[in-house]
């Protein structure tokens, strides 16, 4: 992937992860019944995905990073 994907999916992946925590911040409704979606590992998941795309793009901007 070059950066400019690389920056698109991170982006992605960041509102995911803040539209995800924001529906896990919820209170739960009872009168809907339970929620189907796990909202907040749903928010772990893209955040983690964020991480790895920073990693990816500091990477590809010349800089080394984990082990040589």
């Amino acid at each position: 992937m070059d950066l400019q994907m690389t920056l698109a999916v991170g982006t992605g992946l960041l509102a995911l992860g803040v539209f995800a925590g924001w529906r896990g911040a919820r209170p739960p409704n009872p009168h809907r019944g339970p929620r189907l979606i796990p909202w907040r590992f749903i928010m772990v998941l893209a955040t983690a995905g964020v991480v790895l795309m920073a990693v990816h793009a500091v990477n590809l901007l010349g800089f080394t990073t984990g082990r040589r």
